[in-house]
């Protein structure tokens, strides 16, 4: 019989009653985790928010494409900026054309505005160029990518990386201007730029002009040095050693011993003129080749020119000078010959360029203006009283040659064909072709003379002289050598006459002495005669009876 309280429990050691049911046995019931899973629980807690941080700290990711991988580890290579990391290298593989190598680079949160178009990177190694040594920090460091971050608006993932670090970056204060010239020279990137001898921006680029004729410089110029670049600056290659000749002596001109190795731009206003309202930003200027010629004034459209020489043009080369009367006008631009067939004979052509500007100006009022008809009429009256082309000398070492117009008023009647392209004019032989000309004359005349008839009357003029002498010599001398010896004996009788102790001495100062006593009478006698005159017919008054 079951008790109200439920079943009871079998006794201990004898098996249950067949009356009894089987009790339902219910655990306890435990509210907390085992110790065990906390461990892995905050482990992964931990991750989790590692993940979370990685994921919003994650910067964008670039491609850059180099020509080289050289100094680049994956996982290893920082990418800095102004010695900050802003990124590493995540992976490095080959283009599909095998030309170049991709980087993969993954840059900070804080690194984003790196990801623009006009972001710049390049690998900082240890490079030896003309402008000095760079990178060598990385020799200790390694390589890494330097940065330079851009202030366009437009964002970016692919970029073409730099192979040399730019000169200027993005940030530094100042202006760039580019600048057209004929060659680069000793040009190179990081040239520098002077103004006034001193160092003030330097070359940030340069690229051939797409017709060849020509290079093209970006530079670019330090604040506050940008003021002094001006609607009047000119801009010359300062590369080198300018050595100079003229009247004054030698004269030697210089930027700085950096020019004469790497080179070098300067730039600076004419004498006299303002600097000018200041250049804006990528201004263009032309680029001289040389100080002189930056300073020169414009000289206008050239004016093609052909003379034509009947005599050797050895010492002329093109870019000759033309010169009138010490003024330059222009340069030779090409030399050539022509056969004439009506002279039978080989004539040298000269094509130049001559600027009618620089001549202008040193002109009082106001010529007329070139290619013009008014000009053409002055030309030819120019010519018909002489202006005439002429080869000089103007270097007596060198044998090199120059071109120069001038008025010979004496030359031969000539005309000037002002309708041809190029225009030609005139030329007279130089100095020492006239000079030729008349030793040639001389020397023809000299063969006329009968040399061999004079030479045979010389000699018999000489061998009469030889028998002149012949004879002067046995029969004169010896008569002029006794007369010598009979004048030497006169001469030797003479000197003892004269001698201050011979008796003629004596005689002759006794004679004076004598005559001098009787002048002394004779005087005293003329004064009697003056205060008595009477004693001429009376006699003395002592004297009467």
């Amino acid at each position: 019989m079951n008790s109200p309280q439920g079943p009871t429990p079998p006794s201990a050691g004898g098996p249950l009653p067949p009356d009894l049911p089987e009790p339902d046995i219910v655990p306890p019931r435990r509210w907390l985790p085992s110790l065990v899973w906390i461990v892995p629980l905050i482990a992964a807690l931990i991750g989790v928010a590692l993940v979370v941080r990685s994921v919003a700290n994650r910067g964008p990711t670039i491609t850059i494409s180099f020509a080289s991988a050289e100094g680049l580890e994956p996982g290893k290579t920082k990418v800095k900026y102004k010695a900050v990391d802003i990124g590493s290298v995540r992976s490095i593989k080959l283009s599909s054309n095998l030309s170049h190598v991709l980087v993969e680079v993954e840059l900070t949160k804080d690194a984003e505005a790196f990801a623009l178009k006009d972001s710049r990177f390049w690998i900082v190694r240890p490079r030896v160029g003309a402008t000095g040594v760079s990178g060598l920090g990385t020799l200790l460091s390694g390589s890494y990518i330097g940065a330079d971050a851009g202030r366009s608006t437009e964002s970016q993932s692919e970029f073409v990386g730099l192979e040399t670090p730019p000169a200027v970056t993005i940030d530094e204060r100042g202006h760039r201007y580019t600048l057209h010239g004929d060659s680069l020279g000793s040009l190179d990137i990081g040239s520098p730029i002077f103004y006034r001898r001193v160092q003030v921006g330097q070359v940030t680029g340069f690229s051939l002009d797409k017709d060849g004729t020509g290079v093209t410089l970006q530079v670019f110029v330090n604040a506050p040095y940008d003021q002094y670049v001006g609607g009047n600056t000119r801009w010359w290659h300062a590369s080198g050693v300018n050595l100079q000749l003229d009247s004054s002596g030698f004269k030697l001109n210089t930027q700085s011993l950096a020019t004469v190795i790497v080179g070098g731009i300067a730039f600076q206003q004419p004498a006299g003129q303002p600097i000018g309202q200041q250049a804006a930003d990528n201004s263009t200027f032309l680029l001289a080749s040389d100080e002189n010629d930056a300073m020169r004034e414009p000289d206008g459209p050239p004016v093609r020119v052909v003379m034509y020489f009947n005599q050797s043009l050895r010492g002329l080369a093109v870019g000759a000078p033309v010169d009138f009367r010490g003024i330059t006008l222009g340069q030779v631009t090409d030399i050539g010959i022509q056969y004439d067939p009506k002279q039978h004979n080989f004539t040298m052509p000269v094509t130049m360029d001559l600027y009618p500007l620089r001549l202008s100006r040193r002109v009082r009022g106001e010529p007329p203006a070139p290619q013009t008809p008014q000009s053409h009429e002055l030309l030819k009256r120019l010519v018909s009283r002489g202006l005439r082309g002429q080869l000089r000398t103007g270097n007596l070492l060198t044998g090199q040659l120059y071109i120069a117009l001038d008025m010979f008023p004496k030359a031969a009647p000539a005309q000037a064909k002002l309708d041809r392209d190029p225009m030609e004019l005139p030329t007279v032989p130089n100095t020492l072709d006239e000079l030729q000309l008349q030793v040639a004359d001389i020397a023809k005349k000299l063969d006329q003379v009968p040399f061999d008839q004079i030479g045979t009357n010389l000699n018999s003029a000489l061998k009469n002289a030889n028998q002149l002498f012949t004879q002067l010599n046995g029969q004169l001398v010896p008569q002029a050598r006794d007369t010598l010896a009979a004048a030497q004996k006169t001469f030797g009788s003479a000197e003892a006459t004269l001698q201050q102790d011979s008796p003629l001495q004596s005689d002759v100062h006794q004679a004076l002495q004598e005559l001098t006593r009787t002048l002394q009478s004779l005087n005293a006698l003329s004064d009697y005669l003056e205060r008595h005159p009477e004693s001429l017919l009376r006699g003395k008054s002592g004297d009467q009876p």
